[in-house]
């Protein structure tokens, strides 16, 4: 019969219900020997010497909320091409220097006073308590509830009003170095991701010879890359504005086209798409003349050209934009205005 098959009055004085013995022996070498005799700091027993603490605790907070000021005013004063020598690293940006000091100084400074409030000033009594089933019944909560009262008492929050108002006003000035990092964000998009260079009447232009493009330039099976006339490379915006307007331009048998919106907007089976993937914005450079598909060279999205450019294979979630085109009086294919929905990868705005 094991112990705890005997009531627990019959039990030896030495031992509980959990096996364990007050007195250790040759029979029970793995006694329970309690608690040690708990040993005072000297802040437990003399004020001046909490009073030290607290102020050190507070010290570090003020730190840290000239660290987070030190921040702020070097993301606004240090200009981002300045350098600094420090060794053994050598010449570093002064910017990212002094944002890295302070922004470290201003956590570790936080942590630190933390930490040293409860070390010295927080109660650290040692207390012991049994285990308890997961289940908790109502004293159980009154327990853990007069045990949070008690803490938040021995913590001194409220009689500590230096460590307290220090404290608040590093964490309220902490978070305002992510604010001031969101300055470089710039202005909202606002519909600029909906617009590009086309418009009613802007020529094809091959991106190759740097020509308007004639329908009879653009062969069956062949694939043709232009951009808006009047964009050239050695323009300020080029890169900005060929991400959002390069075309890819395909002819296909009239009679080979699925999609009766795509038959409308091409000219005599020319039809023009966005070169730009719709997954992450990668530039589409595979043509397979057989079947139509073109092929995304970062992760193996492929759409479907003759069929409105609709994903069939890969992560893209939309179809590639089309290009309404036509042919102007000179005989150049012309735009017919711009695209109806954005290009390139999906965004939350999309429709």
């Amino acid at each position: 019969m094991s112990s705890q098959d005997i009531p627990e009055e019959n039990l030896p004085a030495e031992q509980d219900t959990h096996g364990a013995v007050g007195v250790a022996d040759e029979k029970n070498p793995f006694a329970d020997p309690g608690l040690p005799p708990h040993e005072h700091r000297i802040q437990d027993v003399d004020e001046r010497a909490a009073k030290r603490s607290e102020r050190s605790v507070a010290l570090l907070f003020t730190v840290s909320m000239l660290a987070t000021v030190g921040f702020i005013a070097s993301y606004v004063a240090i200009p981002a091409d300045e350098s600094v020598y420090i060794w053994p690293i050598g010449h570093i940006s002064a910017m990212n220097f002094a944002l890295g000091m302070t922004l470290g100084i201003a956590l570790f400074t936080i942590g630190a006073g933390a930490v040293h409030w409860a070390r010295t000033l927080m109660s650290d009594l040692e207390i012991a308590d049994e285990r308890h089933p997961i289940e908790a019944p109502p004293e159980v909560k009154t327990k853990v509830m007069a045990d949070f009262k008690q803490g938040a008492k021995e913590s001194a929050l409220g009689r500590r009003k230096l460590i307290r108002n220090t404290m608040f006003g590093a964490l309220a000035l902490f978070p305002l170095s992510g604010v001031i990092l969101l300055r470089d964000l710039g202005p909202l998009p606002g519909d600029k991701l909906r617009h590009t260079l086309w418009s009613k009447g802007k020529l094809l232009v091959n991106m190759n010879t740097n020509e308007p493009l004639r329908p009879s330039d653009v062969a069956v099976g062949s694939l043709t890359f232009a951009k808006p006339e009047g964009l050239e490379e050695h323009d300020e915006d080029f890169q900005t504005e060929i991400a959002k307007a390069a075309l890819l331009i395909v002819r296909i048998q009239p009679e080979n086209i699925k999609d009766k919106q795509e038959l409308e907007w091409s000219h005599e089976g020319i039809v023009a798409y966005s070169k730009i993937c719709t997954h992450v914005g990668c530039p589409i450079s595979l043509y397979e003349q057989q079947t139509h598909h073109v092929l995304c060279p970062c992760h193996q999205s492929t759409f479907d050209l003759s069929d409105g450019a609709r994903v069939i294979f890969g992560p893209a979630g939309h179809a590639l934009p089309q290009l309404r085109i036509g042919v102007n009086d000179e005989g150049y294919l012309e735009a017919l205005g711009d695209f109806a929905e954005p290009v390139g990868p999906a965004f939350w705005e999309r429709g």
